[in-house]
């Protein structure tokens, strides 16, 4: 996979002057059927989050509230992207390593994900990361 896959997603908006509304509709305004939800909250002032890759999870990231970066890597280049509109999602492909950073206060992360947690998905250690995009190349 190639960071050239991974891209910011607008999501559809309703404006009503009582408050607006999104939508995601996993195979429609995704590339993927959503099968889990998560969500990073509380996160304290110059904390990070992520420094791991997945070998075969999609994931779709929003901002729910407030603002953060996410600077994606697939071993050739590097993009940072900074999510501060409940609207707007990034798309993140497999064997992308990504780190989380620059939580603005009251910064709610949301992750939909393709698959079920499952902890021999994920690659920890950049080094192995690394070298599995060399294999893959």
């Amino acid at each position: 996979m190639s960071i050239e896959n991974c891209r910011l997603i607008e999501l559809p908006r309703i404006n009503d002057p009582r408050g607006n509304l999104s939508f995601i509709e996993g195979g429609q305004h995704i590339p993927f059927d959503i099968k889990r939800v998560y969500y990073l909250y509380d996160v304290p002032g110059g904390s990070d989050r992520g420094s791991h890759a997945h070998k075969n999870l999609h994931q779709f990231i929003v901002a729910m509230s407030g603002s953060f970066d996410i600077t994606l890597d697939d071993g050739r280049q590097k993009r940072r992207f900074h999510l501060n509109r409940s609207f707007y999602g990034l798309y993140v492909c497999p064997m992308m390593w990504r780190y989380l950073d620059n939580f603005s206060s009251g910064g709610v992360c949301m992750v939909l994900a393709s698959e079920h947690y499952d902890e021999t998905d994920y690659i920890h250690d950049y080094d192995l990361f690394l070298a599995a995009v060399r294999v893959n190349l």
